[in-house]
């Protein structure tokens, strides 16, 4: 334990959220394939594209975007027509609903996701590289136990939201 490590349990919690800071602004990390500025934020948006498009007969709008990123719309149209532009996402008419309009990733934004999945892969790996094959799964694990209850409180919230308007 170094002298800056929280010793108690308060202590190890109250540091968690200044941590998440840290994560943050070191996610450019130089690594093999490093990922510009720019593109890890239009990431932000073709991962939700991704993760809400995996099944086929899914879909998403900017308005779903717009929701998932809890912006306004009109942030959310210009984060999307910036990956448009760029050629990351094309506009395509809904399966479900003609009238309606969906995002799908294109060949170049599957590989930028592809080169993100590969960067945030090896970014974790240089970073626990000291650490055990135990310590290093279990961080990963409960990592993603974690995210799984924010997806499951922010659907919970939405189905609040739903049931008192």
């Amino acid at each position: 334990m170094t002298t800056n490590e929280p010793r108690t349990s308060d202590e190890l919690l109250n540091a968690v959220g200044p941590a998440f800071s840290k994560l943050r602004r070191t996610s450019l990390l130089e690594v093999e394939n490093p990922i510009s500025a720019k593109d890890l934020g239009r990431a932000l948006v073709l991962n939700l594209v991704l993760e809400h498009t995996q099944d086929s007969d899914k879909e998403i709008t900017v308005g779903a975007v717009a929701d998932l990123l809890a912006v306004d719309p009109s942030v959310a149209s210009r984060m999307v027509s910036d990956n448009i532009k760029v050629g990351y996402l094309i506009r395509a008419v809904s399966q479900q609903d003609g009238r309606r309009t969906v995002l799908r990733l294109s060949p170049q934004g599957e590989e930028l996701m592809a080169r993100f999945r590969r960067h945030q892969r090896s970014a974790f790996e240089y970073i626990t590289a000291d650490w055990t094959d135990h310590d290093r799964l279990e961080f990963a694990r409960l990592m993603l136990k974690y995210v799984d209850s924010l997806a499951h409180l922010r659907h919970r919230g939405l189905a609040d939201d739903v049931r008192e308007s």
